[in-house]
């Protein structure tokens, strides 16, 4: 396990979520809170189960993705799109008096079916709804399937990123889901101080889209295409901020990072180089002047790095403090001497894989630190316990349920 901490002790022990997501955006919020001791009801259509079951890779048939996503849930089956299901799911919201609920359908979805926000909060009055979609719960694309390569393509990133004379570029993880899933994050965590802290004891529906997460978060290019009319454009590993940054082949055919972030590292960088010639050289003597002399001052750098090997590249740049980082790929990660020290990989038994590694929980809190009780589980494990457990129903109702393909 993570560490040692009793759940009950966690921040949010004592909350009930309801994860009705799907894929990656929502079950990434009730991964987060249930990271840190809220109680999570994985609710997943008994026919097929959330398709992020299916997503990435998977060994002896058993979704890898699907372990770190779900972990900490208690899987439930139930078919939101049938009247019955309708029923079941208000009485679970109702008996358990859910703190909060995930879902990241498609717009109107939940209304379609009889399931919005004020009938919900009619049950839970302390409810807040989290409502994580492509491109919003109003506008004109809201109506639109909504998936992160949609908002990557959108919200300007693939625009920003590949190299000049290249195509547009996607990137290769869940990048929009994960933006969107730490705000909608953010946002579950106010309207709990809300409601508690502030004593309003009411609840509140968040409206998140992929896009617009995204968007925001490629910071300053909205605002330069106000105010300088700059609609960006494609530099590679070159960033318009500083120079030198960029990535750069050593001699055993490997990459590391530069980042001269700082006119004192940049100066730094140099002297090791023996090129101190170049604090002074009016083409590199600022971040301006170097921004405008990029070309020039990356052919410089990278003949140097080009003369050593990655080790050597990066021992000598750390030891003279220059901003320095081996391009890594997962093997160099899950041998990594640092992320080792601080555990950032930790251990946990599964029934169905045995051990695996998945990263900690983050971020890491002094005394109330996360915890992973266990890795993502099977579909409908907790049926038993959650039916009739939490809500009282018998054993001949369970059955009857499970015939009609209500769970």
């Amino acid at each position: 396990m993570s560490n040692e901490t009793n759940t009950q002790d966690l921040p949010l022990s004592g909350i009930t979520v309801i994860d009705c997501g799907q894929v990656v955006a929502g079950p990434t919020i009730a991964m987060i809170l249930g990271d840190f001791g809220a109680e999570v009801i994985k609710v997943e259509n008994p026919d097929g189960g959330d398709q992020g079951r299916y997503f990435g890779r998977s060994k002896n048939g058993v979704p890898l993705t699907w372990k770190q996503l779900s972990r900490n849930k208690k899987t439930i089956t139930l078919s939101l799109s049938k009247t019955a299901g309708q029923a079941l799911f208000c009485r679970l919201i109702e008996k358990t008096r859910a703190d909060i609920l995930v879902e990241s359908f498609r717009a109107g979805t939940f209304e379609r079916w009889n399931l919005g926000y004020e009938r919900l909060r009619e049950l839970s009055p302390g409810l807040t709804m989290i409502r994580v979609s492509g491109f919003g719960q109003t506008g004109p694309y809201k109506d639109r399937p909504g998936f992160g390569t949609l908002a990557e393509a959108m919200s300007g990133f693939a625009h920003l990123t590949g190299q000049p004379d290249g195509p547009p570029t996607l990137p290769s993880f869940a990048l929009a889901d994960t933006t969107a899933a730490l705000y909608a994050t953010i946002g579950a965590l106010l309207c709990l101080y809300q409601r508690d802290a502030k004593s309003s004891g009411r609840g509140q529906s968040i409206d998140v889209s992929l896009l617009e997460s995204l968007y925001t978060m490629l910071s300053g290019h909205a605002v330069a295409y106000d105010q300088l009319g700059l609609p960006g454009r494609r530099t590679g590993s070159r960033t318009s901020g500083s120079a030198p940054r960029n990535t750069y082949r050593t001699k055993d055919d490997r990459w590391i990072a530069i980042a001269g972030s700082t006119q004192a590292l940049t100066e730094r960088l140099f002297k090791e180089m023996g090129r101190a010639d170049l604090i002074t050289d009016p083409r590199f003597k600022t971040n301006r002047d170097r921004l405008a002399n990029v070309a020039a001052l990356d052919e410089i750098v990278g003949a140097w790095v080009q003369e050593r090997t990655q080790t050597e590249c990066i021992a000598q740049l750390v030891k003279a403090e220059v901003a320095v980082a081996p391009v890594a790929d997962f093997k160099d990660l899950a041998e990594d001497p640092h992320l080792l020290a601080r555990k950032t990989l930790v251990a946990i038994d599964d029934p169905e894989l045995g051990t695996l590694r998945m990263p900690d929980v983050l971020p890491r809190l002094s005394e109330t630190p996360g915890k992973i009780k266990h890795a993502g589980l099977p579909m409908g494990v907790y049926n038993r316990e959650i039916y009739q457990g939490r809500l009282g129903l018998t054993d001949a109702e369970l059955e009857k349920l499970k015939a009609e393909g209500v769970i």
